[in-house]
């Protein structure tokens, strides 16, 4: 049985747990807040990153890398193609988005989410950082209906997690979505992806998270 870890909060860690209901792997989850210092932590996840997994074998942290091992482990119902160039333009996706979009995204977040502020000169980086790689990802997304095409693949699980965060962050940041703004309408994507089962047991589990009392 694989244990994941890591809080409903997390978009990694709603990627790792949308594959596991995709794919019915069995699981079981252990709420577990980022940087811990905790030896019996550490050793599964030596950064004190979340998520991370213990498997039968051992531990696993970073989430690209668990997603390569459950798609390998576990091959029934499969979220990345057989053909070797279509799970390569999947897995690219997974990673432009993540690299290049969240990544960048995430330097507004404390502003966004969290009620402290970024320099003027950090938000004009990222924008135009921004708005030149969703240009990119216009060229890779295909939206038909799914972002990689016509499969419902892995490459949407990191979509449903990230896309909405990006929208969010830059509108509360910029007054504008950036990615709206540049003709990528993905709330009916984000609509249709949320009418699966996995996606609505994502969207609860946060929102239960969110209103967990704090300290």
């Amino acid at each position: 049985m694989i244990t994941l870890y890591g809080f409903a909060v997390s978009n990694y860690f709603n990627i790792v747990k949308q594959v596991l209901l995709e794919k019915q792997i069995p699981f079981t989850e252990e709420r577990m807040l980022p940087r811990s210092t905790d030896d019996a932590v550490l050793e599964l996840s030596p950064l004190g990153k979340i998520p991370f997994i213990r498997t039968p074998e051992g531990g696993l942290c970073e989430s690209a890398v668990i997603l390569d091992y459950l798609e390998a482990q576990y091959p029934a119902h499969p979220l990345v193609p057989a053909d070797a160039f279509a799970a390569a333009k999947v897995r690219e996706l997974c990673t432009f988005i993540n690299l290049h979009l969240e990544l960048v995204a995430r330097e507004l977040y404390a502003q966004a989410f969290f009620g402290g502020s970024v320099p003027d000169a950090t938000k004009d980086a990222v924008r135009k950082q921004l708005v030149r790689n969703i240009e990119a990802f216009k060229r890779l997304a295909h939206f038909a209906p799914y972002v990689a095409g016509d499969s419902f693949t892995l490459a949407d699980c990191v979509a449903f997690s990230n896309l909405p965060l990006i929208g969010m962050a830059t509108r509360a940041v910029y007054g504008e979505d950036l990615l709206a703004a540049a003709g990528v309408d993905y709330k009916p994507y984000i609509k249709l992806v949320g009418e699966r089962p996995s996606a609505q047991k994502i969207v609860e589990d946060r929102k239960a998270e969110l209103a967990r009392p704090k300290g």
